[in-house]
């Protein structure tokens, strides 16, 4: 979504001719600046949300593993307790 806005924010920078006034938000407010330190700010800001996109991937793929790990425990142990009470049926203690 950021990154989205940004790369807007730079397309309709770029169609704006040099000695146009440009502005950027501060809160509530608008601030009067240059055509090329808006540039650079946007795109920092889509290089960073760049960097937040792939580090959120990585991170959602090792949970996507641990949770694979997580699930295959879980049904090794749910093989072993059911094939232990199905032992104590077949084998009733005397």
């Amino acid at each position: 979504m950021e990154q989205l806005e940004a790369e807007r924010a730079l397309e309709a920078l770029k169609k704006a001719g040099d000695n146009d006034a440009v502005f950027k938000n501060a809160g509530s407010i608008l601030i009067k600046s240059t055509k090329e330190s808006l540039i650079a700010e946007l795109e920092e800001k889509k290089e960073l949300a760049n960097t937040r996109v792939t580090v959120l991937s990585k991170q959602e793929a090792r949970v996507q593993e641990n949770l694979k790990e997580v699930e295959t425990k879980i049904k090794e142990m749910l093989r072993g307790a059911t094939e232990a009470s199905q032992s104590q049926k077949t084998n009733p203690p005397k």
